[in-house]
């Protein structure tokens, strides 16, 4: 079975707790029962507590948890929260006996692992600390292996976070190692083969007209776009619906990327068009493709940031291998030119874009600003030899209008 659960605790002994996005709403009106039930203080007149023994715990959020006496001794005792699966040392004053709800199993599921070895057989305290800065309140998806023998015992699971598998990570960051019967397939985190390439986006078929937005220019005929499944979310397609799923789950890989890029390794080989995560002048790191070596020392790279277009370039230290995972999906940018407009031959005196001379630097500033933060449509009209499209803006009018009323650009049939 498969299923989404948000990781609610990890145990001192690397006990992973999750509590299923199904159970959530259980949950919130068992929460909800427990507040209106109890109000002000815990019990406190003396009272002899067992081992075992069901109670409520008052949080330090001063909200009341259903919770199980774990160890009894002095004046505190050790306490778990049954449904989130958290231990605490509570003073006697905050907790209060009862029999309430005992018949309702706990929310958070106890689980481990499968078949993965910590290193020295048990997690320390280093891989314990990391695995709770990584996953605590996260997200994660669960992949059921084998249930345990005992219904109170742990459940065994491949847990994946922003499609990366835990087991792979941990065993690359030498905590723990695989165990036999691992697919090794599925535990290489990093790709070695240097002829990988990302997935290219599939296309509307021409003729049909689709929102978009424009992430790059390159000059006024040469854009990049991205299908935007923000919009006419009735009237999709199967292309911009699929365009749109993909990019919500590649935005949360990306997401965990961030969170612990800086144990990716750094780049050493600088091929042609091979993948790699590069940071942006933003401080986040984004899906890109090497294009060229600019400057050899120090080593300066041209990279091209496939889900938008943009180029930088970076030092070897802004540039990562990329995780396998991130390569299945498709590249959110594509390269088109626009059609029905061409440069006009007109005066030389004015600035021009150096790597594109035939257009002024005034007309690359207009088709910006016909372009940026709107809403746009687009009609393809050929695929080859390069996607050729029209691009309409959100009066339905050619957006290259505006340059040819400015005599910046002259009709091209």
């Amino acid at each position: 079975k498969i299923f989404q659960a948000v990781v609610s605790c990890i145990g001192s002994d690397g006990t992973i707790y999750i509590i299923p996005r199904l159970f959530e709403t259980a949950l919130n009106k068992l929460m909800a029962e427990i507040q209106n039930t109890f109000r002000g203080l815990g019990l406190l007149i003396p009272y002899c507590w067992k081992k075992g023994e069901a109670c409520v715990v008052r949080g330090s959020d001063t909200l009341w948890y259903r919770g199980k006496i774990v160890e009894v001794g002095g004046s505190t005792l050790q306490v778990q929260y049954i449904d989130r699966g958290y231990m605490e040392s509570i003073p006697q004053c905050h907790l209060y006996p009862t029999t309430f709800y005992t018949g309702i199993p706990p929310f958070c599921i106890p689980c481990q692992l499968y078949k993965t070895l910590p290193i020295g057989n048990s997690w320390q305290q280093d891989a314990v600390d990391y695995l709770q800065e990584l996953l605590n309140n996260e997200e994660v998806e669960i992949h059921v292996e084998e249930l345990p023998d005992n219904p109170w015992g742990k459940l065994s699971i491949s847990l994946y976070f922003g499609g990366m598998s835990l087991s792979s990570f941990m065993a690359y960051q030498k905590y723990c190692v695989a165990g036999d019967g691992q697919d090794t397939q599925k535990l290489e985190l990093f790709e070695g083969d240097l002829s990988s390439s990302y997935v290219l986006q599939p296309l509307p078929v021409p003729g049909e007209t689709f929102p978009v937005i424009v992430t790059h220019l390159v000059s006024p005929k040469e854009v990049y776009i991205c299908l935007d499944s923000s919009e006419n979310l009735t009237k999709q397609s199967d292309t911009e619906r699929a365009a749109g799923h993909g990019s919500e789950s590649l935005n949360k890989a990306l997401k965990w990327c961030n969170k612990i890029v800086k144990s990716f390794p750094h780049l050493k080989n600088f091929k042609k068009e091979l993948p790699c995560l590069a940071e942006y002048i933003d401080g986040v790191w984004y899906r890109a493709k090497l294009l060229s070596i600019t400057q050899l020392v120090p080593v300066q790279i041209l990279v091209q940031f496939v889900d938008y277009g943009t180029y930088l370039v970076a030092p070897t230290s802004r540039l990562r291998h990329i995780p396998c995972h991130l390569l299945k999906y498709p590249v959110r940018a594509v390269r088109v030119l626009l059609a029905g407009f061409k440069p006009t031959a007109g005066d030389r005196n004015v600035e021009r874009i150096p790597y594109s001379p035939e257009w002024s630097l005034k007309a690359l500033w207009t088709m910006m600003d016909c372009v940026e933060g709107k809403r746009l449509s687009a009609s393809i009209l050929t695929v080859s030899p390069e996607v050729t499209i029209s691009l309409y803006g959100d009066d339905q009018n050619l957006v290259h209008l505006k340059l040819i009323e400015m005599g910046l650009a002259e009709w091209d049939e």
